[in-house]
């Protein structure tokens, strides 16, 4: 069974950083590409990087370029996404998910087929 389990979250102050974790078990991460998204409350869910199996990076967020990047670590079967220069309007639930065995990145409205339960990140002084 896939499943992805993210981790990481919490409060943190704006200027701050904070690294989350997504680890991926029942399934050979390597063949997927993985994807970070954010919810935030009454807003729809937003697309923000995809690395791919290659390793190969899309950004679909200019909201959070230059400040957030994602890497993975196939080995470790662990994605991850270090966020610096973090804002209060980078307060939400941030989730990891894979697409489709050997599908790349596409774009972040193309479908994702497993997702992780979230982690609440909460940027405030």
């Amino acid at each position: 069974q896939q499943q992805l389990v993210e981790s990481g979250g919490g409060l943190v102050q704006p200027g701050g950083s904070l690294r989350l974790s997504c680890a991926a078990s029942g399934f050979t991460l390597e063949n997927y590409a993985v994807g970070w998204f954010r919810e935030a409350p009454g807003a729809e869910r937003e697309g923000l990087l995809c690395i791919d199996q290659s390793g190969g990076r899309a950004n679909f967020a200019d909201s959070v370029k230059g400040r957030f990047t994602i890497s993975r670590d196939n080995a470790k079967k662990m994605v991850y996404l270090q966020m610096n220069s973090l804002k209060p309007e980078d307060t939400a639930v941030y989730f990891c998910a894979i697409r489709r065995r050997y599908f790349g990145c596409g774009r972040a409205s193309e479908p994702y087929d497993t997702w992780g339960q979230g982690t609440q990140v909460t940027v405030s002084a």
